[in-house]
């Protein structure tokens, strides 16, 4: 069951013995498990694989893009239903893979890790946070009272216990009622957000989010002016790995376009850029935080003040995180050292205008925003033509992109049954 000393020699090796069951990972170079098979997962597969470091990645869902690249060592599918702690705590002990890295790529992944850390830390070594240090990420209201705490801006938000009261509050239109927590996928939390634009249908569409969630996971809040009619405001990311609430390796970056448009469940354009208004306030945030690992802080520039306002916080690895390989901080690489104990010496600085873009959802995006008069034509076929790193294309793992767009259309058809589009 150990890993055998053949898949040292490198990732084409390590692909070939595939069909050797329980024998393709094992002890002799400690490697990583990826957690999810997503485009985030990917990145973590490439920036390790081509290192010669072995990559189990546990595939699900629809999205199993890492699960075809030349760099995962072995792929497991996750089975529907049952305990994701007690399967990966049993491929400790399958596999012979005490003390490699366990890397969750998605917010359900890192909670089943965060709540299950002691049990897991006793097998791998942890990329992620406990819960006592998650929780203020995963759940938008904690999140909101750490931002107040650190003196960061956020947008304002009210809460309600039913449409009725709900239509009571006194407040500004337009708003969106979002979801403080995302634990199951359904319409509401597949939208991220719904916009509201007065009383009458904020009762409505807090009724139809009612049957979706409990009231008290319901939130309203204000929509701060971004995309199309309603005005320019810059959407903005911090990234760092983090020791203690320090970053030891960090950039700033514009997320220019994202998928859908108004409230984008993926950044689909990005690009670095220099901005110490947002280095700052992040480093707030994280120094009360005191987070070990990655983190990706999201804010918005409201054009009515010129304030930066906290969006969302996501402690595990983020969807344009390869954006980071290419300008000179290749954070999978660092934080799998991290785990490991190693001392962070080398502390790369990002370089500024590097760009980021996933090419089949910027599409329909672009094409949308061109359409709708809010994007000119040419600026936007000089972006897709730039130089930039492209999110799934490579070059020396080439399968990936052969099978986004099938898996893409697999995936929309599947939403559109069951009416979550």
């Amino acid at each position: 069951m150990a890993i055998g000393n053949d898949l040292r020699r490198g990732p084409a090796k390590a692909t070939a013995s595939r069909a050797k069951p329980e024998s393709a990972v094992g002890s002799h170079t400690a490697g990583a498990v990826v957690f999810g098979s997503d485009y985030r997962a990917l990145g973590i597969v490439r920036s390790l694989g081509r290192r010669g470091i072995p990559v189990l990645v546990l595939s699900g869902g629809d999205d199993t893009l890492a699960a075809r690249s030349r760099y995962a060592t072995k792929v497991l599918p996750l089975p529907k239903g049952g305990d994701s702690t007690l399967l990966l705590c049993d491929l400790a002990e399958r596999f012979e893979i005490f003390g490699w890295v366990l890397f969750p790529t998605a917010d359900e992944s890192a909670a089943v890790v965060a709540h299950s850390y002691r049990v897991l830390a006793e097998r791998f070594l942890l990329a992620s946070p406990p819960w006592e240090t998650f929780r203020w990420a995963y759940d938008k209201r904690l999140s909101h009272e750490l931002a107040t705490r650190a003196g960061v801006s956020h947008p304002r938000t009210w809460s309600a216990r039913s449409a009725e009261e709900a239509a009571r509050l006194d407040l500004p239109f337009p708003v969106i009622i979002k979801p403080a927590v995302k634990e199951s996928f359904n319409a509401l939390t597949a939208a991220k957000a719904w916009r509201v634009d007065s009383r009458e249908e904020l009762q409505q569409r807090f009724n139809e989010a009612a049957e979706l969630l409990p009231v008290e996971l319901l939130m309203i809040q204000e929509l701060i002016p971004g995309s199309g009619k309603d005005g320019d405001g810059e959407q903005l990311s911090y990234a760092a790995l983090c020791q203690r609430g320090a970053p030891l390796a960090q950039l700033v970056a514009r997320r220019r376009r994202q998928y859908p448009p108004d409230f984008g469940r993926a950044s689909t354009f990005v690009e670095t850029i220099d901005d110490p208004q947002v280095e700052d306030m992040s480093k707030r945030l994280l120094g009360r935080l005191g987070l070990d690992g990655l983190v990706e802080v999201e804010f918005k520039r409201d054009p009515r003040d010129g304030e930066l306002k906290l969006l969302d916080m996501n402690l595990r690895v983020w969807g344009w995180h390869t954006l980071a390989q290419r300008s000179g901080v290749d954070f999978p690489y660092l934080a799998y050292r991290l785990a490991r104990g190693e001392e962070i010496t080398d502390r790369p600085h990002a370089r500024t205008g590097v760009r980021w873009l996933r090419l089949s959802t910027d599409l329909p995006s672009g094409i949308r925003e061109v359409l709708r008069g809010n994007e000119p034509l040419l600026p936007y076929l000089n972006t897709l033509f730039s130089s930039h790193e492209s999110a799934i294309f490579a070059r020396h793992d080439p399968w990936p992109a052969v099978v986004e767009l099938p898996l893409l259309f697999t995936t929309l058809m599947r939403r559109l049954r069951g009416g979550s589009v």
